[in-house]
């Protein structure tokens, strides 16, 4: 499955904060954003989260931006 995810870096908490209205979840995480520690963090918090691997958490697109897509699991992104 893909989310949509805004992250939301120098929290006090890494924490689920809501979810915008286009469906959008907020995260907090505590990490800053410098040299991927907030996406590193994002993605364990999500690997946790739903159960699954830190492995089966990929960020998609928006590497360097507050709104990813993220990939949550093994299955692949499309099939043919």
């Amino acid at each position: 499955m893909t989310i949509n995810v805004k992250v939301i870096p120098r929290s006090a908490r890494t924490e689920m904060a809501g979810e915008m209205a286009d469906g959008t979840l907020k995260i907090r995480v505590a990490a800053p954003p410098d040299k991927g520690q907030a996406n590193e963090a994002l993605c364990v918090f999500l690997a946790r989260h739903y159960g699954v691997p830190r492995a089966a958490v990929n960020i998609l697109s928006g590497h360097t931006a507050a709104r990813k897509l993220v990939k949550i699991g093994t299955e692949p992104l499309f099939v043919r």
